[in-house]
Protein backbone atom coordinates (compact mmCIF):
# COMPACT_ATOMS: atom_id res chain seq x y z
CA UNK A 1 0.00 0.00 0.00
CA UNK A 2 2.66 2.44 0.53
CA UNK A 3 5.08 1.60 -2.24
CA UNK A 4 1.51 2.07 -4.31
CA UNK A 5 1.42 5.84 -2.58
CA UNK A 6 5.34 6.54 -2.88
CA UNK A 7 4.92 5.62 -6.80
CA UNK A 8 2.22 8.08 -7.00
CA UNK A 9 3.92 10.76 -5.09
CA UNK A 10 7.01 9.89 -7.70
CA UNK A 11 5.43 10.65 -10.73
CA UNK A 12 4.25 14.13 -9.82
CA UNK A 13 4.19 16.87 -12.25
CA UNK A 14 5.94 19.11 -9.47
CA UNK A 15 9.18 18.87 -9.78
CA UNK A 16 11.02 16.89 -6.68
CA UNK A 17 12.92 19.49 -6.14
CA UNK A 18 9.86 21.62 -4.83
CA UNK A 19 8.54 19.13 -2.02
CA UNK A 20 9.23 16.73 0.65
CA UNK A 21 7.91 13.78 1.33
CA UNK A 22 7.78 12.85 4.81
CA UNK A 23 6.92 8.94 5.81
CA UNK A 24 5.70 8.58 9.65
CA UNK A 25 6.01 4.76 10.93
CA UNK A 26 3.60 4.04 13.53
CA UNK A 27 5.28 1.30 15.14
CA UNK A 28 4.66 -1.43 11.44
CA UNK A 29 7.15 -4.70 11.59
CA UNK A 30 6.51 -5.46 7.99
CA UNK A 31 10.26 -3.64 6.52
CA UNK A 32 8.49 -0.66 5.44
CA UNK A 33 11.65 1.42 6.19
CA UNK A 34 13.49 -0.76 3.23
CA UNK A 35 10.52 0.48 0.86
CA UNK A 36 10.71 3.40 1.84
CA UNK A 37 14.25 3.41 1.26
CA UNK A 38 13.47 2.03 -2.69
CA UNK A 39 12.13 5.50 -3.27
CA UNK A 40 14.94 7.60 -1.92
CA UNK A 41 16.64 8.29 -5.41
CA UNK A 42 13.51 9.30 -6.62
CA UNK A 43 11.78 11.50 -4.09
CA UNK A 44 13.35 14.51 -1.41
CA UNK A 45 12.59 11.47 1.38
CA UNK A 46 12.39 11.02 4.90
CA UNK A 47 11.95 8.61 7.06
CA UNK A 48 10.81 8.40 11.17
CA UNK A 49 9.92 5.28 12.96
CA UNK A 50 7.60 5.45 16.21
CA UNK A 51 7.76 2.31 17.96
CA UNK A 52 4.54 0.11 18.48
CA UNK A 53 2.24 1.20 21.62
CA UNK A 54 -0.92 1.05 20.46
CA UNK A 55 -3.06 3.11 17.98
CA UNK A 56 -0.87 6.63 17.69
CA UNK A 57 -1.90 8.01 14.22
CA UNK A 58 -2.28 11.55 15.37
CA UNK A 59 1.21 11.20 17.38
CA UNK A 60 2.32 9.83 13.87
CA UNK A 61 1.21 12.43 12.02
CA UNK A 62 2.54 15.36 14.20
CA UNK A 63 5.78 14.19 13.88
CA UNK A 64 5.56 15.07 10.48
CA UNK A 65 4.09 18.04 11.08
CA UNK A 66 7.23 19.36 13.27
CA UNK A 67 9.50 18.28 10.60
CA UNK A 68 7.87 19.44 7.89
CA UNK A 69 10.03 22.24 5.91
CA UNK A 70 7.10 23.10 3.26
CA UNK A 71 4.46 25.84 3.57
CA UNK A 72 2.04 23.68 2.81
CA UNK A 73 1.35 20.16 4.40
CA UNK A 74 -0.29 17.42 2.23
CA UNK A 75 -1.73 14.55 4.37
CA UNK A 76 -2.13 11.18 2.57
CA UNK A 77 -2.53 8.17 3.70
CA UNK A 78 -0.59 5.06 2.97
CA UNK A 79 -3.09 3.41 -0.09
CA UNK A 80 -4.02 6.66 -1.72
CA UNK A 81 -3.04 6.93 -5.00
CA UNK A 82 -2.73 10.85 -6.27
CA UNK A 83 -3.46 11.85 -9.93
CA UNK A 84 0.04 13.47 -11.11
CA UNK A 85 -1.05 17.17 -10.83
CA UNK A 86 -2.89 16.69 -7.15
CA UNK A 87 0.39 18.30 -5.41
CA UNK A 88 0.07 20.97 -7.91
CA UNK A 89 -2.83 21.64 -7.63
CA UNK A 90 -2.70 21.71 -3.27
CA UNK A 91 -0.45 24.41 -4.14
CA UNK A 92 -1.78 26.58 -6.62
CA UNK A 93 -5.59 26.43 -4.35
CA UNK A 94 -3.18 27.88 -1.02
CA UNK A 95 -1.76 30.58 -3.33
CA UNK A 96 -4.76 31.68 -4.70
CA UNK A 97 -6.69 31.71 -1.47
CA UNK A 98 -6.86 35.64 0.40
CA UNK A 99 -7.33 33.35 3.84
CA UNK A 100 -5.95 30.48 5.50
CA UNK A 101 -7.21 27.09 3.64
CA UNK A 102 -8.55 23.24 4.66
CA UNK A 103 -8.85 21.87 1.66
CA UNK A 104 -10.01 18.12 0.45
CA UNK A 105 -8.70 16.18 -2.42
CA UNK A 106 -11.04 14.88 -3.95
CA UNK A 107 -11.00 10.69 -3.34
CA UNK A 108 -12.56 7.87 -5.75
CA UNK A 109 -13.28 4.88 -4.95
CA UNK A 110 -13.34 5.22 -0.79
CA UNK A 111 -15.50 2.90 0.65
CA UNK A 112 -16.76 2.25 4.21
CA UNK A 113 -17.23 -1.87 4.58
CA UNK A 114 -14.35 -2.58 1.95
CA UNK A 115 -17.66 -3.23 -0.83
CA UNK A 116 -17.09 -3.49 -4.36
CA UNK A 117 -12.71 -4.43 -3.30
CA UNK A 118 -12.47 -6.95 -5.74
CA UNK A 119 -14.06 -4.58 -8.41
CA UNK A 120 -12.24 -1.78 -7.27
CA UNK A 121 -8.96 -3.46 -7.80
CA UNK A 122 -9.61 -4.87 -11.00
CA UNK A 123 -10.75 -1.72 -12.37
CA UNK A 124 -7.50 0.33 -11.39
CA UNK A 125 -4.44 0.32 -13.08
CA UNK A 126 -1.76 1.02 -10.47
CA UNK A 127 0.58 1.70 -13.21
CA UNK A 128 -1.48 4.78 -14.91
CA UNK A 129 -3.23 6.57 -12.16
CA UNK A 130 -4.03 9.18 -14.06
CA UNK A 131 -5.72 7.10 -17.17
CA UNK A 132 -7.55 5.36 -14.38
CA UNK A 133 -8.40 8.87 -12.57
CA UNK A 134 -9.99 9.82 -16.28
CA UNK A 135 -12.24 6.85 -16.86
CA UNK A 136 -13.48 6.95 -12.94
CA UNK A 137 -14.38 10.74 -13.97
CA UNK A 138 -15.93 10.01 -17.72
CA UNK A 139 -17.94 7.00 -16.10
CA UNK A 140 -19.07 8.08 -12.65
CA UNK A 141 -17.82 5.38 -10.95
CA UNK A 142 -17.58 5.37 -7.17
CA UNK A 143 -17.00 9.12 -6.50
CA UNK A 144 -15.99 10.64 -3.38
CA UNK A 145 -18.33 9.47 -0.98
CA UNK A 146 -18.72 13.30 -0.49
CA UNK A 147 -19.77 14.04 -3.57
CA UNK A 148 -24.07 14.60 -2.39
CA UNK A 149 -22.61 17.11 -0.19
CA UNK A 150 -20.28 18.49 -2.36
CA UNK A 151 -23.04 18.87 -5.50
CA UNK A 152 -25.31 20.26 -2.75
CA UNK A 153 -23.37 23.24 -1.35
CA UNK A 154 -20.57 23.49 -3.61
CA UNK A 155 -17.06 23.22 -3.82
CA UNK A 156 -16.38 25.68 -2.20
CA UNK A 157 -18.21 24.75 1.79
CA UNK A 158 -16.69 27.28 3.97
CA UNK A 159 -19.86 28.90 4.13
CA UNK A 160 -21.71 26.00 6.35
CA UNK A 161 -21.54 26.18 9.57
CA UNK A 162 -19.89 22.98 10.68
CA UNK A 163 -17.77 22.48 7.32
CA UNK A 164 -14.95 21.06 9.57
CA UNK A 165 -16.87 17.69 9.83
CA UNK A 166 -16.13 16.94 5.57
CA UNK A 167 -12.37 17.24 6.35
CA UNK A 168 -10.72 14.04 6.40
CA UNK A 169 -6.81 13.77 6.78
CA UNK A 170 -6.80 10.50 4.35
CA UNK A 171 -5.88 13.64 1.33
CA UNK A 172 -6.08 17.28 2.41
CA UNK A 173 -3.97 20.00 2.81
CA UNK A 174 -3.45 23.22 5.65
CA UNK A 175 -0.78 25.90 5.94
CA UNK A 176 1.99 24.13 7.81
CA UNK A 177 1.86 27.36 9.88
CA UNK A 178 -1.50 27.34 10.91
CA UNK A 179 -2.12 23.99 12.06
CA UNK A 180 1.27 23.89 14.34
CA UNK A 181 -0.83 27.21 15.76
CA UNK A 182 -3.84 25.43 16.64
CA UNK A 183 -1.55 22.84 18.67
CA UNK A 184 -1.75 20.13 15.24
CA UNK A 185 -3.23 16.76 16.10
CA UNK A 186 -4.59 15.97 19.87
CA UNK A 187 -2.41 13.10 20.61
CA UNK A 188 -5.42 12.26 23.47
CA UNK A 189 -7.04 10.11 20.30
CA UNK A 190 -5.95 6.75 20.64
CA UNK A 191 -8.26 4.36 18.23
CA UNK A 192 -9.71 5.09 15.28
CA UNK A 193 -11.55 8.20 13.88
CA UNK A 194 -12.54 11.43 14.74
CA UNK A 195 -8.69 12.84 14.62
CA UNK A 196 -8.59 15.17 11.63
CA UNK A 197 -12.41 16.42 12.69
CA UNK A 198 -10.82 17.44 15.73
CA UNK A 199 -8.15 19.18 13.94
CA UNK A 200 -10.34 20.32 11.22
CA UNK A 201 -12.82 22.21 14.05
CA UNK A 202 -9.65 24.21 15.29
CA UNK A 203 -9.06 24.93 11.84
CA UNK A 204 -12.32 26.48 11.59
CA UNK A 205 -12.23 28.57 14.27
CA UNK A 206 -8.92 29.65 13.82
CA UNK A 207 -10.77 31.53 10.18
CA UNK A 208 -9.81 28.83 7.70
CA UNK A 209 -11.58 28.48 4.48
CA UNK A 210 -13.24 25.03 3.23
CA UNK A 211 -13.31 23.66 -0.15
CA UNK A 212 -12.63 20.72 -2.56
CA UNK A 213 -10.29 20.86 -5.43
CA UNK A 214 -11.29 18.58 -7.56
CA UNK A 215 -8.29 18.78 -9.41
CA UNK A 216 -5.97 17.02 -6.62
CA UNK A 217 -7.75 14.20 -7.42
CA UNK A 218 -6.76 10.37 -6.09
CA UNK A 219 -7.91 7.03 -5.49
CA UNK A 220 -8.61 4.90 -2.06
CA UNK A 221 -7.27 1.70 -2.88
CA UNK A 222 -9.32 -0.77 -1.34
CA UNK A 223 -7.80 -2.39 2.14
CA UNK A 224 -9.40 -4.77 4.98
CA UNK A 225 -11.20 -2.75 7.45
CA UNK A 226 -14.08 -3.53 9.72
CA UNK A 227 -16.76 -0.86 9.50
CA UNK A 228 -18.46 -1.99 13.05
CA UNK A 229 -15.01 -1.72 14.99
CA UNK A 230 -14.35 1.55 13.07
CA UNK A 231 -17.88 3.03 14.16
CA UNK A 232 -17.96 2.32 17.52
CA UNK A 233 -14.22 3.28 17.71
CA UNK A 234 -15.49 7.12 16.29
CA UNK A 235 -18.01 7.09 18.32
CA UNK A 236 -16.32 7.20 21.56
CA UNK A 237 -14.03 9.62 19.50
CA UNK A 238 -17.12 11.56 18.96
CA UNK A 239 -17.90 12.29 22.40
CA UNK A 240 -14.28 13.22 23.46
CA UNK A 241 -14.83 15.85 20.95
CA UNK A 242 -18.32 17.10 22.21
CA UNK A 243 -17.26 17.22 25.70
CA UNK A 244 -13.81 18.79 24.83
CA UNK A 245 -15.95 21.77 23.25
CA UNK A 246 -18.90 21.73 24.62
CA UNK A 247 -21.10 23.71 22.19
CA UNK A 248 -24.35 23.01 20.98
CA UNK A 249 -23.11 22.05 17.65
CA UNK A 250 -20.54 19.61 18.95
CA UNK A 251 -22.85 17.88 20.99
CA UNK A 252 -24.66 16.98 18.06
CA UNK A 253 -21.90 14.18 17.51
CA UNK A 254 -23.70 12.01 20.00
CA UNK A 255 -27.23 11.66 18.96
CA UNK A 256 -28.73 9.02 18.65
CA UNK A 257 -29.66 8.13 16.25
CA UNK A 258 -26.75 9.27 14.49
CA UNK A 259 -27.06 12.45 12.67
CA UNK A 260 -25.19 12.26 8.77
CA UNK A 261 -22.26 14.55 8.46
CA UNK A 262 -24.02 15.91 5.67
CA UNK A 263 -27.01 16.66 7.40
CA UNK A 264 -25.55 19.11 10.51
CA UNK A 265 -26.32 22.14 8.82
CA UNK A 266 -29.51 21.26 7.96
CA UNK A 267 -30.24 20.25 11.56
CA UNK A 268 -28.28 23.69 13.05
CA UNK A 269 -30.70 25.97 10.92
CA UNK A 270 -33.70 24.19 12.46
CA UNK A 271 -32.98 24.22 15.86
CA UNK A 272 -31.72 27.50 15.50
CA UNK A 273 -28.40 26.64 17.22
CA UNK A 274 -25.47 29.46 17.21
CA UNK A 275 -21.99 29.32 15.93
CA UNK A 276 -19.59 27.48 18.26
CA UNK A 277 -17.85 31.02 18.24
CA UNK A 278 -21.57 32.92 19.22
CA UNK A 279 -21.81 30.24 21.83
CA UNK A 280 -18.77 30.18 23.77
CA UNK A 281 -18.90 34.29 23.54
CA UNK A 282 -22.10 34.32 24.91
CA UNK A 283 -21.25 31.78 27.54
CA UNK A 284 -18.29 33.94 28.42
CA UNK A 285 -20.28 36.59 29.26
CA UNK A 286 -22.69 35.18 30.94
CA UNK A 287 -19.95 33.34 33.04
Amino acid sequence: MLELTLDSLARQDLHRDRFEVVVVDDGSSDDTAAAVRAFEDRLDLRYFHQPDEGYRVARARNVGIRHARGEVCVFVDSGVLLHSASLTAHLDAHAAAAEPLALNGYVYCFNLDNEDARLIRKFVDVDDVDSTIGSLARTRSWPDVREPFYERHSDDFGHLRAPWLMYWTCHASARTEQVRAIGMYDEEFRQWGGEDLDLAYRLHRDGARFAVSRRASSIHYPHDKDQGDNTASALENYRYIAEKYDTPITRLLTEEPAIRFSAFDDVIAERGLPSCADYLAQRKVSG
